[in-house]
């Protein structure tokens, strides 16, 4: 079924690769014109070449609210106003422990992962409510959800932008503006290899690898792609969603359920380490009578 976003018009940030692009290509099949908002400026005039007429680049560093506003006020010169705006640019720190943060680096987290998307928000919605409304989605993380899946201030950050949507939804949907969030779980793209520091290419090459070796870190057993964050978008941007605000939709290929065992008959119980495999084999004969 297309045309689910036709007469729509979206502000997708980090759109020229990985979740970004991948949303964008999406929604233009669905029938959006699209604002691609990156700092990727030869693939942002790539974009606009093989979207001619449906999408428009801007430059935009998150961490400037100059460039937000400037990229959303592109909708409407462009376009005629905004109805859409998926706040996704994002960049990771290292691992390591809380003893290695830096007042640097912290805050240059906490600047794209949070304050991006706060500021996003504040200069959406001036546009979205000359349209009578619009939908507004962040990109949070499961490392938001739970310890392990991130570093220490991307995993704070994620889960700042959890509840920060769920605080703007309250605000803004009696304004018939909702506010959602996705949390992806492993998905291939390079944010990877940029989080190592790697130059472009190495980067794609490392999110080729996760796709081929992710299958089996997760119960669903096929790589988290960005169509499957795109898919996601989709749904929180269109009329499909009209009755969602303020949640953080989970699309994570099940990995968050529970630990391996819970899913990986092959992974032992961790009750087993501790009692042993003889009483968990009487334990399981007793359930059995």
């Amino acid at each position: 079924m297309a045309g689910r976003l036709d007469g729509k018009v979206a502000v997708i940030t980090g759109g020229c690769s990985g979740i970004g692009l991948g949303t964008v290509e999406l929604f233009v099949a669905e029938g959006a014109q699209v604002v691609a908002a990156d700092i990727q400026d030869e693939k942002g005039a790539m974009l606009e070449k093989r979207f001619e007429g449906r999408v428009r680049y801007a430059h935009c560093d998150v961490t400037s609210e100059d460039e937000i506003k400037a990229a959303l006020d592109l909708a409407k010169s462009a376009f005629g106003g905004l109805d859409i705006l998926f706040n996704n640019a994002g960049i990771s720190d290292r691992m390591g422990a809380i003893t290695e943060v830096t007042a640097d680096g912290w805050n240059w987290i906490f600047d794209i992962l949070v304050r991006g998307p706060a500021l996003g928000m504040k200069h959406a919605v001036p546009l979205m409510l000359e349209r009578g409304g619009g939908s507004i989605i962040n990109t949070a993380s499961i490392a938001g959800l739970q310890a392990g899946f991130g570093p220490i201030a991307y995993s704070t950050a994620k889960a700042g932008v959890i509840h920060m949507s769920r605080c703007a939804a309250a605000q803004l949907s009696p304004q018939k503006i909702r506010v959602n969030a996705i949390c992806p779980g492993l998905i291939a793209t390079s944010i990877f290899g940029a989080t190592l520091g790697m130059p472009r290419e190495g980067a794609d090459q490392l999110a080729a690898m996760v796709a081929q070796n992710a299958a089996s870190a997760q119960p669903v057993p096929k790589a988290g792609l960005p169509d499957d964050i795109a898919q996601a978008a989709l749904y929180l941007a269109s009329d499909a969603s009209a009755f969602v605000s303020g949640i953080h939709l989970v699309v994570d290929g099940g990995i968050t359920v529970g630990g391996r065992h819970s899913w990986d008959p092959n992974a032992g119980s961790p009750f087993a380490q501790i009692f042993g495999e003889t009483f968990m084999t009487q334990m399981a004969g007793q359930d059995a009578g």
